[in-house]
């Protein structure tokens, strides 16, 4: 017996199974030349994005331009051609066609030849951005209404002097019958859709800005996309999960940077409750500690800002209480030293941290000490366990929220592998000698790298499944607390989150976190081998991605690390950023030709790209440049592509050797 003869026996079945979607040799023949054929189309263009923090507007225009692609395709296609103006006209079209049109009819006085204009320029673009795809494909993207129209214009050229006439027929008769409005919607949209084959985000959709649930309302629209979660997406997920330490956490973050818009509006989270209770118990406090940090553009009246304070204060001590219940129960995470509304004397107005009593600014706990033996008490009080009964149903019927964790667990994990690349949020735990760490998790199990990882994805997801045992359910749920600010945790890796102290101590060298080792040696090329070894990245030219740490470009730090092992990309996209930074953050672009670093100002308004044509401003710096234009044969869907080939070449092999009959 041959060898293929046995290996065909033990694949039997499987080559049954698929015989039913290729019944005939000249099914399976066909389909082998299709594959052939993709893999030596170009690389689709990959896009990365991190640390959104709520900034929808911002985001959607990132993505709309495809981080400055579309105008470096229309750049190529029309350069000597039409001036930088139109340009930029031709850009702002594509980005927001319905807005962009509404002010071309108000001012244009030749709009029928604007029409035919237009139409000819974003054809040519989407010819472009489509040649990197297979026919199938496009038209899989193309609206209904126009997708043979589309599909013909794609293939047939004005240079060719037979087709020419067909051609201006069928634009002539797109203007003739008033459809030219939604044609050229219709056609922008289709290039921003193939501008960008694959999106990944690495993390923090959440926090800060105003419009996380808008954002990830856009994700359930967008045609292929992956997330590695954050941490401040994973104190979401908490919250949804039922971690009440996750859920004071969310609110005092939405309360200190005065964002209410994602809870109230975005998920119907009911605050008022809180705001009852914190006039209730606070209302003799000036809470000077918890004013909110405006950013700019926000503007709350002093009686606002004032609730706003109060609700801020009285969250965050019972985030300290619950947090405290948390930490004594889980004794194996060594975070007790953390429960500091114990270690006060209340008396004096001070905090012991190891051996020094610090100086607070206040001292005001109504819910702490009361009486006149001024005797403190570390449980929530009737009242406070009243209200986070209410809070924790909020966040529990919030159908919203939880359609919006489902589609973070769908889409993300811990980290991802892709084309050589390594993604993942925050950092990978290591020793002080760059090996790394074995991190302990339920039952003391150790794990590091790749599996530790990959366990945490699994503890992470056992929290929202009913068939959890229930132990194990309670120690994931639990768990999304140390994973928001536990020391060995990969989505911080710090010493401490020093919150109490910035709240409530005037030593600033208390608000010091000192970052994990990961951070420390990250800009050492043996350790990011080492890590990238660890998780089975192979290829000369292999990488590590995150974000998380802002770079601070105005101070020549460099988001290029490791000898282009590594890059940060953290997007700055949050304004309470753009002080620190000097800029507004990098977006990571991966075409056929190699890696575009793209580095952002702030953005304006998306209002101010639609009337003035500008953009974000950018500069694009290659990273990494490709010796040949890199085809779908060197991806990972290029290893499919051969692995499905093999499948229906040994289909062949049976179908005439009679192993498996044709279906004709």
């Amino acid at each position: 017996m041959t060898k293929e003869s046995v290996t065909l026996r033990r694949d039997m079945h499987y080559l049954q199974l698929l015989s039913n979607s290729f019944p005939t040799v000249a099914a399976a023949s066909t389909e082998i030349i299709n594959l052939e054929a993709i893999l030596n189309l170009p690389k689709g263009t990959e896009h990365f994005l991190a640390d959104l923090h709520g900034e929808s507007e911002a985001f959607q225009h990132v993505l709309k331009n495809a981080s400055g692609n579309i105008k470096r395709k229309v750049g190529e296609l029309f350069a000597g051609d039409i001036r930088d103006k139109e340009q930029r006209e031709l850009c702002t079209l594509i980005y927001y066609p319905e807005q962009k049109i509404e002010l071309i009819k108000a001012a244009e006085s030749d709009l029928e030849d604007w029409y035919h204009i237009t139409i000819h320029r974003l054809v040519a673009v989407c010819r472009d951005v489509s040649s990197k795809y297979t026919r199938s494909k496009v038209r899989k993207s193309l609206p209904p209404d126009f997708s043979y129209i589309i599909e013909e214009l794609l293939h047939e050229r004005t240079d060719d002097t037979d087709k020419a006439a067909y051609v201006t027929v069928i634009v002539d008769t797109i203007i003739s019958t008033g459809r030219a409005d939604d044609f050229i919607i219709a056609l922008c949209h289709v290039i921003q859709r193939l501008a960008i084959d694959q999106l990944h985000i690495l993390g923090d959709i959440f926090d800060r800005g105003p419009g996380a649930h808008i954002i990830l309302d856009t994700m359930r629209h967008y045609h292929s996309w992956d997330i590695q979660w954050g941490n401040h997406d994973i104190l979401w997920m908490g919250a949804a999960a039922g971690n009440d330490a996750c859920i004071c956490n969310v609110l005092r973050l939405s309360l200190r940077y005065a964002n209410l818009a994602t809870l109230e509006e975005g998920y119907g989270i009911n605050l008022v409750p809180l705001a009852t209770f914190a006039m209730e118990t606070y209302g003799d406090d000036p809470c000077k500690e918890f004013k909110p940090k405006l950013l700019k553009g926000s503007h709350l009246d002093e009686k606002t800002m004032r609730l706003t304070a109060l609700m801020h204060k009285a969250i965050t001590v019972i985030q300290f209480k619950t947090e405290a219940t948390i930490f004594k129960r889980r004794t194996e995470w060594a975070m007790q030293d953390r429960c500091l509304l114990e270690a006060i004397d209340y008396a004096h107005a001070t905090c012991t941290i190891g051996d020094t009593a610090y100086p607070m600014t206040s001292c005001l706990f109504p819910t702490i000490v009361s009486g006149p033996d001024c005797q403190p008490t570390f449980e929530l009080t009737p009242e406070e366990t009243q209200l986070m009964e209410k809070l924790h149903h909020s966040f529990q019927v919030s159908e919203k929220l939880h359609k919006h964790v489902k589609m973070l667990l769908s889409h993300g994990c811990m980290y991802n592998i892709s084309n050589h690349n390594l993604l993942f949020h925050a950092s990978c735990p290591l020793n002080a000698d760059g090996s790394l760490k074995s991190v302990a998790l339920y039952h003391g199990e150790h794990y590091s790298g790749m599996e530790l990882m990959t366990r945490l994805g699994m503890l992470i997801r056992s929290a929202f499944n009913s068939d959890t045992e229930p132990e194990l359910r309670q120690y994931a749920i639990d768990y999304f607390l140390y994973l928001w600010c536990g020391k060995d945790s990969p989505l911080f890796d710090k010493s401490k989150m020093a919150t109490f102290e910035r709240y409530f101590l005037t030593d600033c060298e208390t608000y010091k976190e000192e970052k994990g080792y990961y951070f420390q040696l990250r800009d050492s090329e043996e350790v990011c081998d080492r890590i990238l070894d660890a998780f089975g990245v192979a290829g000369p030219n292999r990488h590590i991605i995150n974000g998380h740490v802002p770079v601070h470009a105005s101070k020549g730090e460099n988001p290029i690390k490791a000898n282009g092992k590594l890059m940060v990309i953290d997007g700055g996209f949050s304004e309470a950023y753009h002080s620190e930074t000097g800029i507004a953050g990098y977006t990571l672009v991966y075409h056929s030709r190699g890696f575009q670093l793209v580095q952002h100002e702030p953005f304006t308004s998306a209002s101010d790209a639609i009337r003035k044509g500008t953009d974000i401003k950018s500069t694009t710096q290659l990273v990494e440049l490709s010796t040949h234009r890199m085809h779908v044969a060197d991806t990972d869907k290029g290893d499919e592509l051969r692995a499905q080939i093999d499948d229906l070449r040994q289909l062949l092999y049976a179908y005439r050797h009679g192993f498996v009959k044709e279906k004709k």
